[in-house]
């Protein structure tokens, strides 16, 4: 029976400035990518989530991003290797101390918005990236875009990683994510969403933007918990998964 994750980017509200309704879909996913307070979030609001997502049994993940709040992490910073293991240990760090206080473990590693589209172009971040990772807890599973750089050199350092795929964003010829500063980066259809993630799931393909034929593989699907029908369509796209027959899961970790 096929299987895959639904994970979600969850925990960017900060102070009085709230951002998506993690609550409600907290329901719907597996996993939740908690923003670290780096890109987004703060101490309160990664303690809230935590203790949500463990209320409802959805894995814990952090979402590291680049120390840029006004830009929502979105805009590439010229940063060292050596600075983004030290920004990535930073913020996992952080989000293992409030897994700790809870009682729960961090189950994953998903670099978020311009730091995890740097760690596809450039090897050396990624490198820097998974070092962060293993340095920490060599059994944290590692997310990363589908056939990409990070989760190539995440395999190669002995990480468990999970091939993630987009539900709402168009794909470039190379298999990489249409930049956002592109008009048809996102897909605003939800038909159109849903088939895409369908196909990706079941066939191991995606249709980029030029209509070449792209091979992937789906161990996790992203959601995006910010925009204004984030709700509904993960509510719609849980169900059409599960009509189709496709298990709703988390990724495992090598440790039980």
């Amino acid at each position: 029976m096929l299987s895959v994750d639904l994970n979600c980017d969850l925990g960017e509200s900060f102070g009085s400035f709230r951002v998506g309704q993690d609550e409600e879909i907290l329901k719907y996913i597996t996993s939740a990518n908690i923003a670290c307070g780096y890109h987004a979030g703060d101490h309160n609001h990664m303690m809230k989530t935590v203790q949500l997502a463990k209320k409802l049994n959805v894995q814990i993940g952090a979402h590291p991003g680049l120390p840029d709040l006004a830009g929502f992490g979105r805009r590439e910073m010229n940063l060292s290797p050596e600075e983004i293991y030290h920004i990535i240990i930073y913020q996992i760090g952080a989000l293992f101390a409030f897994a700790k206080v809870n009682g729960v473990r961090v189950h994953h590693i998903k670099p978020h918005g311009a730091l995890y589209n740097m760690a596809e172009k450039n090897r050396d971040i990624s490198k820097a990236v998974v070092k962060a990772v293993k340095d920490i807890d060599s059994e944290l599973i590692l997310y990363g875009l589908s056939g990409g750089i990070l989760c190539e050199e995440g395999e190669k350092a002995g990480l468990k990683v999970a091939h993630e795929v987009f539900a709402d964003r168009t794909y470039q010829p190379d298999g990489t994510l249409t930049p956002r500063t592109e008009p048809n980066a996102l897909i605003h259809d939800l038909e159109q969403a849903i088939q895409q993630v369908i196909q990706m799931v079941k066939e191991q393909k995606v249709i980029a933007t030029n209509g070449k034929e792209i091979k992937v593989k789906a161990d996790t699907i992203c959601v995006h918990g910010d925009g204004p029908n984030a709700l509904h369509f993960v509510q719609i796209l849980r169900q059409t998964l599960e009509n189709e027959g496709i298990s709703i899961q988390s990724v495992r970790m090598t440790r039980t």
